[in-house]
């Protein structure tokens, strides 16, 4: 499954079936079946998209979703890593922080303007790998010019005296600075030292434009100055071949692929999209919020945003949205908006079963997190199944009697847990920590016993 990935002209013949991707996605967030089978369609119709010939290609459009549920039930991992499994340009955005135009605040071209900033750094980062064996070449020779400089007006055959032949000096530093003799010696570069864009005080809207514009007339003046710093050989060594590689990536070719990515398989992951949602009030913060969805609408819907890269169109980007809906409901959305969401996923809270999973099950277990800090400090940490079962059962008592914050809570409780442990364990004698199910009713009893205190501590 390591090798899914997208090649420039269409997504490679090996892109994850639906199930696959359901099976990697289950590797990180347990449950939650529906929403998994939801996005694993939606990411393979990517695919097939790509691969249909003709006209009507350009017809078929992103089925977007919005996933309903409590928070800490999931919504935000499953697109995070349905984007590593893609390996798509993907942005996580909070829908809150964005604002109407008009008023203070970020407006919602931005993300389409960070997603393919995104891209071009996803691009960027190929092509440079591809470039690496040159690149580490040309910085070779550069700090071997700086280790060994030669005498203008002298070539590297003459021989003065009892010296040795440049050319023999430097293969003799070459060998030595790839054994690495010359990493702790410090050199002198030119560094380019970079400007601070300064039109962000102005403006967020509309900085893209102001910024090519300015490019177009001041050129390189805008480019940062060059400095000399003193550096060790190795972190020159990887200054020096990063310049190189800049050198010799084509940005247009860069830019090229970067734009067809976002507009082909990007996807945009709106987060608190109910925070945008009005009650129809007439007045009041409802009518900003309503501004907000009718501001994200035509980017939703399919529109031509302006950024410093060129026109990026946003018809084919998947927009997958998120939220909790406490206090309402995604008929809350203007009606528009709701159109442009056709696929609506319900995510079920968390039971003490699914928290008993979550605890071991994982790649990225709580569990083995704490276990893997624990033993930097030369101490095991052993968690029994019981003492697993009395956190699960604690984790749900906790959400049922005070806020439901679904697998978060797990976070507060074994941080309570641990907290001793944490502390002591540089000077702990025993090496060897065995967590029962005693002693996690003994640290946390009083606290899930006394409401109040629950509502503080965990």
């Amino acid at each position: 499954m390591d090798d899914w990935t997208l090649t420039p002209d269409v997504m490679s013949i090996k892109f994850p079936t639906p199930e696959e991707i359901v099976a990697q996605l289950d590797r990180y967030v347990i449950g939650q079946a529906e929403a998994k089978k939801a996005v694993a369609i939606a990411l393979r119709n990517r695919w097939r998209r790509q691969r249909v010939i003709g006209k009507i290609r350009e017809e078929i459009y992103p089925n977007n979703i919005i996933l309903i549920g409590p928070t800490g039930v999931g919504k935000t991992e499953i697109a995070r890593r349905l984007a590593g499994i893609a390996h798509a340009p993907f942005i996580k955005v909070e829908a809150s922080r964005f604002t109407e135009v008009g008023y203070v605040g970020r407006d919602v071209e931005s993300m389409v303007r960070d997603l393919v900033e995104i891209s071009v750094n996803i691009v960027r980062q190929e092509m440079s790998r591809d470039v690496e064996a040159k690149a580490r070449k040309f910085a070779e020779e550069r700090l071997l010019d700086i280790l060994l400089p030669v005498e203008k007006g002298r070539t590297g055959s003459e021989v003065q005296g009892g010296e040795q032949p440049v050319e023999t000096t430097r293969e003799k530093f070459r060998t030595l600075l790839k054994q690495g003799k010359f990493d702790d010696r410090t050199v002198e570069l030119e560094v380019t030292r970079q400007k601070m864009p300064l039109i962000e005080v102005f403006s967020q809207a509309g900085i893209e434009e102001m910024t090519v514009a300015l490019e177009e007339a001041f050129g390189s003046r805008l480019k940062g100055k060059r400095k000399k710093r003193k550096m060790q050989v190795k972190e020159a060594f990887r200054y020096l071949q990063n310049e190189e590689a800049e050198k010799l990536i084509d940005m247009d070719e860069v830019i090229s692929e970067a734009r067809k990515r976002t507009e082909n398989s990007g996807i945009i992951f709106v987060d608190e999209i109910d925070k945008i949602a009005g009650g129809g009030a007439a007045q009041g913060p409802d009518v900003s919020r309503e501004g907000v969805q009718r501001d994200l609408l035509p980017i939703v819907e399919g529109s031509s945003v302006m950024t410093k890269y060129g026109m990026i169109k946003t018809n084919h980007i998947l927009f997958i949205a998120a939220g909790a809906f406490h206090n309402k409901k995604p008929s809350d959305l203007i009606p528009e908006m709701q159109g442009r969401f056709p696929i609506r996923v319900e995510l079920s809270a968390l039971s003490e079963e699914d928290f008993k999973r979550i605890l071991i099950e994982p790649e990225n277990s709580l569990i083995k997190q704490y276990g893997a800090l624990i033993a930097t400090e030369g101490v095991t940490l052993d968690i029994t199944i019981d003492a697993v079962e009395m956190i699960a059962k604690i984790a749900s008592q906790v959400n049922e009697s005070t806020e439901n914050i679904g697998a978060r809570r797990l976070h507060t409780i074994m941080t309570k847990l641990l907290e001793e442990l944490l502390y002591a364990a540089p000077n702990v004698a025993e090496k060897e920590i065995q967590i029962t199910a005693e002693y996690v009713n003994k640290k946390l009893a009083d606290i899930v016993s006394d409401v109040d205190m629950s509502r503080y501590i965990l």
